[in-house]
């Protein structure tokens, strides 16, 4: 569980003279700074602030492109050994087999590419939207044992009427953020964004449910009686949010019902141990479903 305050999201249109032709073309530039950065209920930045934007393109006929970046810790924030004694990933050769002695990671950015067609119909009241997108995470795997690289691609398809919409992505890389055996894994995703009246305010809602393919994934897990199963959950958002002299403002709480270990209470699922101690979900195994306001 946890909340989340978005300090500022600004953007930046390109423009032209009242005057001039409309261009077929826009560019637009975000910037945002978030007391914490949450994706699809998981925290990236270990309860720290985090500071975004992005670059967008867009064409007239529904076309677009774009790149977004954003600092992280949750890829060597993750347990490397057993929950009773846990180790960061970022320096875990002391744990023995499968990592190396004096060997470590580090991953700070996250720069996600994008594209893909979207457009409206029915009036406008109808939208939908379909393309891909790649996680990158660009550092040092030298000792990444039972992970992967985070690296993940997916694909994704979103139908929305009005302010509702419903979101798939499913993960056509190898790996899905650095879980071994998990390609396939899919995303569902409701959101909705309500305007609260003439208030100015608008109220955000969503649920979403992640689902892994059941792989034995025995390099991780072991003799503990999980499988990749275990990264399964369902999370939750409630916020609000309020544009004010072009800034826009929100607030939301967040859950997801995240396992932290295996049957055999020490094989981990979900937990972070940068600090020495649990803190709720954090990303063990894995963007457009952060509070980022585009």
């Amino acid at each position: 569980m946890s909340t989340l305050f978005v300090a500022s999201a600004i953007a930046f249109a390109q423009g032209a003279p009242a005057d001039a032709p409309q261009s077929t073309h826009t560019f637009t530039v975000n910037v945002s700074l978030a007391s914490q950065y949450i994706f699809r209920g998981l925290a990236q930045t270990n309860g720290d602030p985090a500071l975004q934007g992005g670059l967008d393109y867009s064409h007239a006929s529904g076309l677009y492109a774009g790149i977004w970046l954003s600092n992280i810790s949750w890829f060597t924030d993750q347990n490397a050994n057993i929950k009773s004694a846990p180790v960061s990933l970022a320096s875990p050769g002391s744990v023995g087999p499968p990592y190396t002695l004096n060997r470590s990671n580090a991953a700070c950015l996250e720069w996600d590419f994008y594209a893909g067609f979207k457009n409206s119909f029915g009036g406008g009241d109808w939208n939908y939207d379909a393309g891909i997108i790649q996680y990158y995470y660009p550092g040092r795997y030298d000792n990444v044992g039972a992970y992967r690289k985070p690296h993940t691609t997916e694909v994704y398809g979103l139908i929305g009427y009005k302010w509702v919409s419903l979101k798939y992505s499913k993960g056509i890389s190898t790996s899905t953020f650095g879980v071994n055996e998990s390609k396939g894994a899919d995303y569902l995703d409701l959101s909705a964004t309500i305007p609260l009246g003439q208030s100015g305010f608008n109220l955000l809602a969503h649920i979403g449910r992640y689902n892994f393919p059941g792989s034995s994934n025995v390099g991780y897990w072991g003799a503990s009686g999980g499988n990749n199963n275990d990264f399964d959950y369902t999370d939750g958002k409630l916020g609000l949010t309020k544009e004010f002299l072009g800034y826009t403002f929100g607030l939301a709480w967040t859950y997801a019902n995240t396992k932290d270990a295996a049957p055999d209470g020490q094989t981990t699922a979900y937990f972070e141990c940068v600090r020495q101690e649990h803190r709720g979900p954090s990303r063990r195994s894995v963007r457009h479903q952060d509070f980022l306001i585009r």
